[in-house]
């Protein structure tokens, strides 16, 4: 009876969906009060994709159900009563824009109605993004003074003190009138949102590098999904966000794991040549950055058995890997596995095997492809996303700029450890991608491991996604450095032993 009751409490606690419009109607109502999807995107607390979605047919869940209802029927409200009759405008706001037009201190009058729909009115005041003080209005997503002389007397003021020891920059010329439109003009871009963030960020907490650097953290992920939206702004492709995923791909318990094998690489030579050696432990910059350029697959994955592998179609296969006789020298490129037989792998491991099983390095069998569950794909699907975060990555690398640098790396690696089931994105729920981008990190890995080895290094250790442990003149193989194409020390250490044949 216990049972029956605890079914009864659960079965009460589930209240009707909240009724939705239908997806027209909803982009109607935003179309009519003159909201652009980044509006209701902030309000809602979502990307502007997730409003696509929603617009397109998708349903959100949950409170989220509950909030879009609200937002909707209050616009319907709204403009249903903004259709009632108006009285006769007077002549008081001609003679106020006079007025303002023999008022230095005014702004500009708006020669283009249209960009109004962009400045955004505060409820609270933000940091002003051009001088760092208290503002009331956010244009295309940015706080600042619509006043000039506001704007300009707060500049005036004590600034926080700098990031860095570097030489301040020169103070910035007095800002030209109606900055709305300033603010148009200046191309901003993916790379605008990530400075305009961190100088926000920097400006609430008056420089307090510690305090902004963590409250940097705690939005990296929907400001990862914001940059993301910006980075696909004309892209050749559309994404599906939220396909129906396959039961291989899902998780078996609240707290395991799904049946997908990412091949990561756990691997310690057993035996060093003869000798007393200097082995140095490399690592690998920004290993899951540069395994966003993979192949993805770009919508719903489709199942198919007995089919030769499709280099223009991604997704995750069901295997026989083939027997592995290098282990002396060279990491397994399926990783440490101990059960024999059949596996599934994602798309990087299985390109991995069939480039190892072909004439120009005949290292083994081709692997056996028993099903796949794939859809088409390309590999520059995230590329103007990469290239964003290399980019602001290797800028404050060379500004000495900590700050950037924490919030970056938390952009991307939070981007992929969350797009799984995960309950801190929910907007992107793409398991098959997370699997795939973190097997081309152990691939790229792999990849370097062979590169040592054929060059005449000795390879002594590959773990995980960044780590090469190698005996030998390094530098001439591999750059030293801190960008992602580098790699620097992370260790130096002795090893081996005067008595040939015996085991480290």
């Amino acid at each position: 009876m216990r049972d029956l009751d605890t079914i009864d409490s659960l079965l009460a606690s589930v209240g009707p969906q909240t009724d939705l419009p239908d997806p027209e109607a909803r982009r109607t109502l935003r179309e009519q009060a003159q909201l652009s999807k980044a509006q209701v995107a902030r309000a809602l607390g979502v990307s502007p994709s997730t409003v696509s979605a929603w617009e397109a047919g998708r349903n959100p869940t949950s409170e989220m159900r509950v909030k879009y209802a609200y937002l909707l029927d209050g616009l319907s409200a709204k403009l249903t009563t903004d259709t009632k009759p108006q009285t006769e405008p007077t002549a008081e706001p001609a003679a106020a824009d006079a007025a303002a037009a023999t008022d230095p201190a005014s702004p500009d009058p708006d020669p283009d109605p249209d960009s109004r729909d962009e400045v955004e009115i505060l409820t609270a005041p933000e940091p002003c993004v051009l001088c760092g003080h208290p503002a009331g209005q956010r244009v295309q997503g940015f706080t600042q003074h619509l006043n000039p002389a506001e704007c300009q007397d707060s500049t005036a003021e004590a600034r926080p003190a700098p990031l860095t020891t570097q030489p301040a920059p020169p103070s910035k010329p007095p800002h030209a009138k109606n900055p709305a439109h300033r603010a148009f003009q200046e191309p901003t871009g993916p790379a605008g949102l990530i400075h305009a963030a961190v100088e926000g960020a920097l400006a609430e907490h008056q420089g307090d590098v510690e305090a902004a650097t963590t409250a940097l953290l705690k939005k990296a992920i929907p400001d990862a999904m914001r940059l993301l939206d910006e980075t696909r702004k004309g892209a050749r492709y559309d994404v599906i966000a939220h396909p129906w995923i396959p039961d291989i791909l899902k998780k078996q318990t609240s707290r395991g794991t799904d049946q997908i094998w990412e091949a990561r690489p756990k691997w310690t030579r057993t035996e060093l040549p003869p000798g007393v050696h200097e082995v140095t432990a490399l690592d690998i910059n920004g290993a899951y950055l540069s395994a966003l350029k993979t192949h993805l697959p770009l919508g719903q994955l489709e199942h198919t058995t007995g089919m030769p592998h499709d280099r223009r179609r991604a997704g995750v296969h069901l295997i026989t890997p083939p027997t592995w006789e290098h282990d002396a020298y060279l990491p397994n490129p399926i990783g440490e596995r101990d059960e024999p037989g059949p596996l599934w792998v994602t798309e990087p491991t299985l390109r991995l095997l069939l480039r190892l099983s072909s004439p120009k390095y005949g290292l083994c069998d081709a692997p056996e492809v028993h099903e796949s569950y794939t859809s088409g794909a390309t590999e520059n699907l995230l590329e103007k996303f990469r290239i964003t975060l290399k980019d602001a990555r290797d800028t404050a690398i060379a500004d000495r700029d900590a700050v950037t640098l924490e919030y970056v790396k938390a952009m991307y690696a939070k981007f992929v450890s969350t797009m799984g089931e995960s309950n801190y994105n929910r907007e992107l729920y793409r398991p098959d991608w997370m699997h795939i981008i973190r097997s081309q990190a152990f691939a790229n890995l792999w990849t370097k491991a062979l590169k040592a080895h054929d060059e005449g290094l000795t390879v002594v250790r590959a773990m995980g996604t960044d780590e090469l442990h190698v005996i030998g003149h390094w530098r001439r193989i591999f750059p030293e450095g801190r960008k992602v194409t580098e790699v620097k020390v992370k260790d130096l250490y002795t090893a081996g032993t005067d008595t040939p044949g015996e085991k480290q």
